[in-house]
């Protein structure tokens, strides 16, 4: 159960760092659960430190 519950935080945290390359907004975040969400935010976040950063434009 521990390695289902991490692979799809992971997968959340992916998601979210595809979306921040996309130049998505933040408020897109199709996720419901707070632990979810919170890897996707994350996610993004550090996406748009990249971007900022000129590692992806």
């Amino acid at each position: 159960m521990k390695r289902q519950k991490r692979d799809r935080l992971e997968r959340a945290h992916s998601n979210g760092y595809q979306a921040g390359l996309a130049g998505k907004n933040k408020e897109n975040c199709p996720y419901q659960s707070t632990d979810a969400k919170m890897e996707w935010l994350g996610g993004w976040r550090d996406a748009i430190n990249d971007r900022q950063m000129g590692l992806f434009k």
